[in-house]
């Protein structure tokens, strides 16, 4: 099969005969049962962890029925008050999620207004285009500091038309325990539940194989114990609302037989392990050949997103929360509390015994308050026949290793007295205020960091979603103008969150501002700019609107001076160039006029020279005729003298 074909088709299990295609469901299936049982230690501690952070309570028997059954909420405290801490500064109030960074000299102010405009389009599209993605990271603030881990899956629905990224609970990917990456995983597991209607409905789209799956059986192939345990997601039988269970198996597969596995996208049947779909997990941007245009590696693409809260000592792939860190003070605070809410109500309610000889009906041991009864003995016979239980106080120690173990969970959690509201007083100098958060902050700072770094890495598969998929009346609608369609065509690495990552909470903002209202005096600084950081560290919205515009600023002497000098200098200046300018169109017309006189007198020269010719021509005809003349007269003359001395012989 050819890698064009590949890319082309919409399920490639239609090419695929029926041998395959069962040998690629038994090798999904088997991958998958290798996978989640290298992590079921894990799975156990899940659960525990997950029950302790709903407060959810055993049926209790021991030391008696009803005894107290308390769950102090030390888990689920720490991860609310670290979801409110991080969800404001990871969300930010102004809408400003995603940002476009400048990367390098940016003289004429393009990469200014590229950035700018990717900024204001993927927050548009985070926010309000995306179904459920702020929903989702509310839900993942909350679930990974218990969990340790959550997942994000990040890819265009070809049905909605729109980009999506949508929240996966770690219960629900199954990834190899001593996986070191996402990157590196051989196989990548989503379990998906799917009722038989939406099921139909992807077959009549042609999505899903057109196979029969037969009657949902409703067992849950994430039961810890899926062998001995019939944990049920359903109803079975007739109920049509009971789902399939899917594998979405991103995994590799040499469909071509030529001993180089591609990545595919496997979807399995998990009760038939029938394959309904198969599609290509790469791009042809990422397939690599050599000369003779052989393949030489396909770089997969990769759809999901890991959020670690803190990494696991052991190099497991599934990292640590607050679940692991204060699973074990949660409990033992748990057990104190019981036993001394069990002592106060041995003490509150006593017991103990009574001797056969005592004439009382036990029925009328019981007194309410202000009661006096009647009975046969006296008080000495009382006193030797009723012989009560001694039951101690609730004892010290305890008040004092619950409030001891309640403060090391505290502390670990950071849920610190600055984080629930009592902040230094506001005479406090503003570098202690920095350094007694800076010391509560140490645990979630470096949480923090982890959450945006991965943060970026989703909004970065978005901006490449947006290079293939994108509409660009889409992109214009956003904006509101006309901007270049190679806005998406840079690399995806300058995309990263809108939030600050030097400052991850408010309290830590603010401080920073008292820090610069302190050197403000100073005026070495700005005033309208901190004022604006001022209100932005406050959340005021729009502070634009609300601060005073700065008068305008009073010119400098020594700069008014110096444009003076500047502006005599160019009067000067212009003043010579147009004398100079004058002198040249003066020597201009005397030249023109000198050129024009010299051409005349040659003219004139010329014509007398002419005329001196003419006359020289006529005098020299004039001449000649003269001559002529002269000489025919003599002629004449001379024949009539000779014929004069002829006569005169005669």
């Amino acid at each position: 099969m050819k890698i064009s074909d590949v890319l082309d088709s919409v399920n490639i299990a239609e090419d695929l005969d029926k041998d395959q295609l069962i040998k690629i469901g038994r090798q999904v299936c088997e991958g998958f049962d290798t996978d989640i049982s290298s992590r079921k230690p894990w799975e156990k501690d899940l659960e525990s962890w997950t029950k302790l952070a709903l407060q959810i309570a055993d049926i209790k028997t021991f030391p008696w029925t009803g005894a107290a059954n308390i769950k102090y909420p030390l888990l689920a405290t720490a991860a609310m008050q670290f979801a409110a801490r991080a969800y404001p500064t990871l969300v930010p109030s102004n809408g400003q999620v995603v940002k476009c960074k400048v990367v390098g000299f940016d003289p004429t102010g393009e990469k200014e207004n590229r950035a700018h405009r990717v900024s204001v389009h993927m927050s548009n599209q985070v926010m309000n285009e995306m179904d459920g993605w702020e929903e989702d990271m509310d839900k993942l603030l909350i679930s990974l500091p218990i969990a340790g881990t959550c997942f994000k899956k990040t890819y265009w629905d070809s049905a909605k038309q729109k980009n999506c990224s949508k929240l996966i609970l770690p219960k629900y990917l199954v990834v190899n325990y001593d996986t070191r990456c996402l990157e590196d995983a051989e196989r990548v597991t989503e379990v998906i539940y799917m009722s038989p209607r939406k099921v139909k409905e992807r077959m009549n789209e042609g999505i899903f194989l057109d196979v029969e799956l037969g009657e949902p059986s409703g067992t849950d192939p994430l039961a810890y114990d899926r062998v001995n345990t019939a944990f049920q997601i359903g109803t079975g039988g007739d109920d049509q609302t009971t789902p399939y269970a899917f594998y979405e198996q991103h995994t590799f597969l040499d469909l071509d037989d030529d001993g180089y596995a591609e990545p595919y996208i496997v979807t399995v049947e998990a009760d038939s392990q029938k394959v309904v779909r198969i599609v290509p997990r790469f791009n042809p941007s990422g397939v690599k050949v050599n000369e003779k245009g052989n393949i030489i590696s396909i770089e997969p693409t990769q759809y999901y997103t890991k959020y670690d809260f803190i990494p696991n000592p052991d190099g497991g792939f599934y990292s640590i929360g607050f679940g692991r860190l204060l699973g074990p003070l949660n409990e033992s605070a748990n057990t104190i509390i019981n036993q001394l809410v069990d002592a106060g109500s041995l003490s509150n309610l006593q017991a103990g015994f009574i001797g056969k000889g005592l004439r009382i009906k036990m029925g009328e041991a019981k007194f309410s308050p202000g009661e006096w009864k009647a009975v046969n003995a006296t008080g000495d016979d009382i006193k030797k026949q009723i012989f009560p239980l001694p039951v101690r106080e609730p004892s010290g120690v305890l008040f004092n290793l619950l409030n001891l173990l309640l403060t090391s969970g505290k502390e670990l959690a950071s849920v610190a007295e600055i984080f629930v509201g009592k902040m230094p007083g506001q005479n406090t100098p503003a570098t202690t205020t920095m350094a007694t958060i800076e010391q509560g902050m140490k645990v979630f700072t470096a949480v923090y960091k982890r959450i945006y770094r991965s943060l970026a890495k989703e909004f970065q598969k978005l901006y490449v979603l947006n290079r293939e998929y994108m509409n660009p009346e889409e992109y214009v609608d956003v904006l509101d103008e006309p901007v270049p369609q190679s806005d998406y065509q840079g690399p995806e690495n300058d995309i990263i969150p809108g939030a600050d990552p030097t400052a991850v909470s408010s309290q830590e903002k603010q401080a920073k501002v008292q820090a610069l209202m302190q050197i403000l005096q100073l005026g070495t600084i700005n005033p309208q700019a901190v004022t604006k950081l001022y209100l932005e560290a406050f959340e005021i919205p729009n502070p634009e609107q609300v601060m005073m515009q700065p008068p305008p600023p009073q010119p400098d002497p020594k700069q008014l001076e110096m444009e003076a000098k500047m502006q005599l200098e160019q009067q000067k200046a212009q003043m010579q160039m147009q004398l100079a300018s004058g002198k040249l169109e003066i020597e201009r017309t005397a030249a023109e006029n000198e050129a024009a006189m010299k051409q005349r007198l040659m003219e004139q020269e010329l014509e007398a020279k002419q005329m001196e010719a003419v006359l020289k021509a006529r005098a020299a005809q004039a001449g000649h005729q003269q001559n002529m003349q002269h000489s025919a007269e003599r002629h004449v003359m001379n024949m009539m003298q000779q014929k004069h001395k002829a006569e005169n012989k005669k």
